[in-house]
């Protein structure tokens, strides 16, 4: 007996869940949650009615529906695999990164796994567009399944099987490529990724017009020279960094953006920022921020100091209304001692406690199981440095205005 792949067995079940009696029972599970322990039951009634090889492929695929529901609109009518929809993009970002190419005639989705870059760069939920998308992908189970989500919202591209270094982009004025992080069922080093991202880099001697993903924890330092690095969070949720040749970028060295709204940070030239005691409001700058390395130009855009020079929180007299930071204020201000910190507590009645910590040794949740805060007052603990001192803040959210 002939052993299938993972590959031949997920072309197989995709065909079987393509069949009529597939479709027929993807429609009979939409909208169907899967509690913890009701598989079993679920898959034991469905297994009368459908052949087990069929039942078992479906629920895999029903399960990873709801689970794509955090990234695309339309998840439960998408094709999907584990390892396609942990690397694709949401849906949100994706159409944020897809507005750098308006304009472009013919884009190349290179490393395209299961469409999520395809559908915005073509023209997302049906509407018109110019713009002609190549998609590669050596994987042809994921490269069918990004044929088959583009028609999902609406829209279509070409498709080409193979190694993204052998395509012919003759005719392609833009590129956007998702190198994989993993490689063999393995997750690659930090930093690395295939193709490697100096490979990437260089498709823009040939196509002028290059964005990059990488993750977010990339190395500054691996950026080219001339290229933009924006770093893209959803709320607070550091999701990834893109690197946009000179063709493609703003004229700038680094940019965060901030989700949902596509807040903008860029580079703000100017004077040193300040360094002081904490005064009567703290800002914890957005993870987007303190990666792309804009903390001085979002104090300067603020009118805000440091507490620290080494150190990212801000503050100020005021509290600062901005997407880019969470605005605190400063219930109590003290040199860091474990010991006093109950009593502290104690006196504002602080009750559920958030701790954030940044430039100060600790175990997060060693101490939180040390603090017993029985209050009413939701705050926050900083644990951070102020002029080089261990210093300790408690805090709550600033009223809004």
């Amino acid at each position: 007996m002939v052993r299938m792949d993972d590959t031949e067995r997920g072309l197989a079940n995709l065909e079987l869940l393509t069949s009529p009696a597939g479709d027929a029972l993807l429609a009979r599970l939409a909208g169907t949650e899967l509690p913890a322990g009701a598989e079993l039951q679920l898959s034991a009634a469905l297994r009368r009615d459908y052949p087990a090889e069929l039942v078992i492929a479906a629920l895999a695929q029903h399960e990873l529906r709801l689970r794509a529901r955090a990234k695309f609109t339309r998840a439960e009518q998408m094709w999907l695999t584990r390892e396609g929809l942990e690397q694709a993009s949401a849906e949100p970002i994706a159409r944020h990164r897809a507005t750098r190419y308006a304009g472009r005639a013919r884009v190349a989705d290179l490393c395209c796994g299961i469409g999520g870059d395809l559908i915005a760069l073509a023209g997302a939920s049906g509407a018109d567009s110019a713009t002609q998308v190549l998609a590669v992908d050596r994987d042809p189970l994921h490269l069918r399944m990004a044929a088959r989500n583009a028609e999902v919202y609406g829209v279509s591209a070409e498709t080409w099987l193979g190694d993204v270094r052998a395509a012919d982009l003759s005719g392609v004025d833009a590129v956007f490529v998702d190198p994989a992080r993993r490689a063999g069922g393995r997750r690659l080093r930090t930093g690395e990724s295939e193709p490697p991202l100096a490979w990437c880099a260089a498709l823009a001697d040939a196509v002028p017009a290059v964005g990059v993903k990488a993750a977010p924890g990339l190395d500054r330092a691996r950026v080219p020279a001339g290229w933009e690095v924006e770093f893209v969070a959803d709320g607070r949720d550091l999701k990834e960094a893109v690197l946009w040749s000179p063709a493609l970028s703003g004229g700038v060295a680094s940019r965060a953006t901030v989700l949902p709204g596509a807040h903008q940070l860029l580079p703000e030239p100017g004077p040193a920022v300040p360094t002081a005691p904490p005064g009567e409001f703290l800002l914890d700058p957005n993870p987007a921020v303190t990666r792309a390395g804009l903390v001085e130009d979002l104090a300067r855009q603020l009118g805000a100091w440091k507490i620290d020079p080494r150190i990212a929180f801000l503050s100020g007299d005021r509290p600062a209304r901005t997407p880019f930071g969470r605005a605190l204020r400063v219930l109590d201000s003290g040199p860091w001692r474990e010991k006093d910190l109950q009593a502290r507590l104690r006196a504002h009645d602080v009750g559920a406690l958030d701790i954030r910590r940044r430039g100060l040794a600790g175990d997060v949740e060693v101490l939180r199981r040390k603090l017993r805060t029985t209050g009413s007052t939701p705050a926050t603990l900083v644990m951070t440095r102020v002029d080089d001192q261990p210093w300790a803040l408690i805090c709550v959210d600033a009223p809004a205005v």
